[in-house]
């Protein structure tokens, strides 16, 4: 009868050679920081972190990340030399070594049996497509907003953690920013009265479908444009849009809706205590859309009219009382006496410190984060599902237990879009 190869923990490989040498009455010394004495941590309780697509924002997370002396980063995959050295730079100087590895092909950074989470920052083109994979190969995922670019992605995503067991937790922070939790809060304390009106700051809607003029194509070792592309069309090289400019268009964006309400539509539907569900109605404006879930709440996704807190503002309302806030950390009430509620600890609503500390203890606790993929799905599936009524410049209907609108065959084709081969979801 065949064994089946045991694999020992690295508790386990210390445990027996220390009584190993006990009974051999030979000295066995083990180097405090395995132990984790001294203040270190013990390479056991370490999470072993990659990063996939390190830019801007992503260096500022992985910043906070490996702040945390819990954490080991080893590994960096960008389509980019420049931002493969950069982010490999950043890891050998803080460890003294040389030792964080670089890759041009994610999959080679997630058959590493040695990484268990990957921090991903990619384009929003690639996040579903990424974290869905990162969780097939075992891995436990941070993955920048928007984290899906339709309907069926946002599905998709949900069900794949969900059917592996792994962590997630998507890059909407304010979730674990002090002020944006005191508004959730007070809106679910009753103290506001029944809420019937939640208001999510986000951006004019459109996008464009036009392509850049093609430049020559760099050599792949410096952007391997190809990869840079993935899941979307073929497009001809343009510099502009591996530097960023890549927001705006079709291919590669889902348009001022999401870009903004990935974290304030999100926001509203924690505050109005939706997160399992969506709006059940969607009414287009010039600059935003009215949604109404099926309890009646209101779903205001507008641009202007607020009250200069910060980008990224949200406002719930109730029959007694209202509360606003945004990125600066400040926050407004009605009535007045509502500030002394609690204390609020003033924290810009861009720092994901807080976020990427409740990621790391949930990777090592087994719990959920805050915006895990259940929670990312819906309030995805709410802005897609706005945008479409933007685009179509109608009021829709839609049905969240089936992720379907109702009677309307135009825009339940436009849930989903066609992914460039090889890839799927």
């Amino acid at each position: 009868m065949a064994h089946r190869p045991v694999r020992l923990t690295r508790r386990q490989v210390l445990s027996s050679a220390s009584r190993a040498c006990a009974a051999l009455a030979v000295p066995f010394v083990v180097p405090g920081s395995i132990l984790g004495m001294g203040g270190a941590v013990a390479p056991s309780e370490r999470i072993v972190l990659g990063g996939i697509g390190i830019g801007p924002r992503g260096q500022h997370v992985l910043g906070d990340m490996v702040a945390n002396a819990d954490v080991q980063f080893v590994a960096i995959c960008d389509v980019r030399e420049e931002r493969r050295q950069a982010i490999k730079g950043m890891a050998d100087s803080k460890y003294g070594n040389v030792d964080c590895a670089t890759y041009r092909n994610f999959p080679e950074l997630l058959e590493r049996r040695d990484i268990d989470a990957v921090l991903i920052a990619t384009g929003d083109r690639w996040h579903t497509l990424l974290s869905t994979l990162a969780a097939r190969a075992g891995k436990d995922v941070y993955c920048e907003k928007p984290c899906s670019m339709t309907i069926a992605e946002s599905r998709a995503l949900a069900d794949t953690f969900r059917r592996y067991g792994r962590v997630y937790q998507a890059g909407t922070q304010r979730r674990n920013v002090p002020n944006f939790i005191f508004a959730a809060e007070l809106a679910h304390s009753g103290k506001l009265g029944r809420i019937h009106t939640v208001h999510a700051n986000t951006l004019d809607p459109p996008v464009t479908h036009d392509w850049l003029p093609a430049e020559p194509e760099p050599p792949k070792d410096v952007v391997d444009w190809d990869m840079w592309l993935g899941p979307c069309p073929w497009r001809p090289y343009n510099s502009a849009y591996v530097r960023g400019g890549w927001r705006g268009f079709f291919d590669f964006h889902g348009g001022g809706i999401l870009e903004w309400g990935s974290h304030t539509v999100d926001l509203c539907q924690w505050a109005s205590q939706s997160d399992a569900t969506a709006p059940v109605e969607y009414d287009p404006q010039k600059k935003g859309v009215i949604a109404k879930y099926a309890n009646g709440v209101k779903l205001v996704m507008r641009e202007d009219g607020w009250l200069g807190l910060g980008t990224c503002s949200a406002r719930y309302e109730g029959d007694e009382g209202w509360v606003e806030v945004g990125d600066s950390g400040k926050v407004e009430v009605f009535p007045e006496s509502l500030r002394s509620e609690k204390p609020i600890q003033s924290e810009e609503g861009t720092s994901p410190r807080r976020h990427a500390r409740d990621f790391l203890s949930c990777v090592k606790s087994r719990a959920q984060p805050k915006a895990n993929a259940s929670v990312a799905c819906q309030s995805h599936i709410a802005c897609h599902a706005a945008y479409i009524s933007w685009q179509l410049g109608r009021k829709l209907t839609f049905d969240p237990s089936k992720d379907e609108f109702v009677s309307d065959e135009e825009a339940n084709r436009m849930r989903s879009r066609a992914l460039r081969e090889p890839w799927r979801v």
